[in-house]
């Protein structure tokens, strides 16, 4: 097999095309025909326009050009791990926290028993590459018939050369009683590459609750590309909750693409701690009568770090209901986007949705971009939309510091007050203590990239309190 590091100093998109050209039937070796056939198509778009850039509209206020300067690799096949204690590496222990780990070590599912898990209730857990072997039928029927690449052609060439990542599926009727909890963790020496599929399927009548951590073990410069495709049937329910805490030389660009059925209802909430360059892209297809989606997010960001948040939020059925509520909290130079885009079919009567993007800046030196937007073609709908960009409120600090409270102190609460109300959301009370208490960290800037995954499981237990006479207010 050709050494396609040999190729390192081309730049990024040359080295792709090169690989796919060069090693097509080792990247199709595992595939079933209509993946392949997927691919191929996937591969030539992306040949016809390339990665994004900052001439285009979606793109224009983001960074992706300055970190595809690096010289990457891109690796086809898993990483010898003998000399890795993989038990330890993914070791997450959060006091009555009951979660299913799944491991994926720098875009490579890992498992020693037996590369795949089915529960008694039917409930598949495995790796991408392992289902294409194991339920053929399943990811056939499902794989790329959620995710589109228009605006972004990350998915592209994601779909072209992907070779491994995580397969959910979840039988009518079944609730998964426990939370199922995807650890990516990259570990490299150099600046790497990174490729993610994910795809998840949650049958009529079911629950799903899931986290999806990205997090770095190590400062070195890497760009991780996941798309993920989730389906949710008839009556189903899913929470997803996405934590990112990567160091600041990396780039994540996380494409979800959300289909959902008559009467189901999805909860997102991202949850943004560190990270030189994150993106996020949701899209969210209410393709059934009566589904409801929240998507929620909070972005905690300094130095010269930068977040672009893009959700699409696709009305396409009546008596569809949704909420967006994005938060975020910038120091230093660090830069955030929110382009939130809601679309009312025709037919889609009785809309109700409903999108918010709320920012406090903290130095004149932080920028937001927000660009709030709608599209209504029904007439019987409830829809709106608002951002604000401010700083601290000056009468609400006078009054703390009228109580007796200092000034950081009476200056950490109000950005604590801020974030709760997203934090408040999650509905697994153990997270959401630990994320509590990852706020407070991060809002005092003790946060930085941890040792093992991004909930600190290293690190001793601490409780982390503002210390405030409330008798005073």
């Amino acid at each position: 097999m050709a050494n396609i590091v040999e190729q390192h100093t081309l730049p990024l998109d040359e080295l792709l095309m090169q690989q796919f050209r060069e090693q097509r039937s080792l990247i199709t070796a595992h595939d079933l025909p209509a993946i392949t056939s997927l691919r191929d198509k996937h591969f030539a778009d992306f040949e016809q326009n390339g990665f994004p850039h900052n001439q285009l509209e979606k793109w224009r206020f983001s960074r992706i050009t300055d970190l595809l300067d690096e010289t990457f690799e891109h690796s086809l096949q898993p990483e010898d791990v003998k000399n890795k204690n993989l038990s330890e590496m993914f070791r997450c222990e959060v006091h009555n926290f009951n979660t299913e780990i799944i491991s994926v070590l720098n875009g490579w599912y890992y498992d020693t028993n037996g590369g795949y898990h089915v529960s008694e209730e039917g409930v598949i857990v495995s790796g991408l590459r392992t289902a294409m072997k194991q339920f053929p039928d399943l990811v056939e029927k499902h794989f790329g018939t959620i995710a589109n690449s228009e605006h972004n052609t990350f998915v592209s060439i994601n779909t072209a050369l992907v070779q491994d990542g995580v397969f959910i599926y979840v039988p009518d009727n079944v609730q998964v009683p426990r939370t199922l909890q995807i650890l990516k963790l990259i570990d490299r020496t150099g600046p790497h590459f990174v490729q993610n599929r994910n795809l998840i399927v949650i049958g009529r009548n079911s629950h799903l609750s899931l986290m999806h951590c990205d997090d770095s073990i190590n400062h070195h410069t890497s760009l991780i590309n996941t798309v993920t495709e989730v389906l949710v049937q008839e009556n189903a329910s899913l929470e997803i909750y996405k934590l990112q805490n990567l160091n600041d030389n990396s780039g994540l660009v996380n494409s979800t693409f959300i289909r959902q059925l008559a009467d189901s209802n999805v909860k997102t909430v991202a949850l943004t701690f560190n990270g030189g360059y994150i993106r996020n892209n949701v899209q969210s297809f209410l393709d059934g009568r009566g589904a409801h989606a929240d998507i929620m997010g909070l972005y905690l960001m300094d130095k010269e770090q930068h977040v672009d948040n893009q959700v699409r939020v696709m009305h396409n059925q009546p008596h569809c209901t949704s909420n967006e509520l994005f938060k975020g909290i910038l120091d230093d130079e660090a830069t955030a986007v929110f382009n939130g885009y809601i679309y009312v079919a025709r037919d889609a009567q009785k809309t109700n949705a409903y999108q918010n993007n709320r920012n406090i800046l903290l130095k004149p030196t932080a920028v937001v971009d927000t660009m709030p937007f709608l599209e209504i073609y029904a007439d019987d709908v409830k829809c709106s939309h608002g951002a604000t960009i401010g700083q601290l409120d000056e009468d609400a600090m006078f009054y703390l510091r009228s109580r007796g409270i200092s000034k950081a102190n009476a200056r950490l609460l109000l950005m604590y007050a801020f974030a709760a109300d997203i934090v408040n959301v999650i509905e697994i009370e153990p997270l959401r203590v630990r994320i509590d208490d990852m706020v407070k960290k991060r809002l005092r800037g003790e946060l930085s990239v941890c040792e093992n995954c991004v909930l600190h499981c290293s690190t001793p237990e601490k409780d982390y309190h503002f210390d405030i006479d409330y008798s005073k207010i």
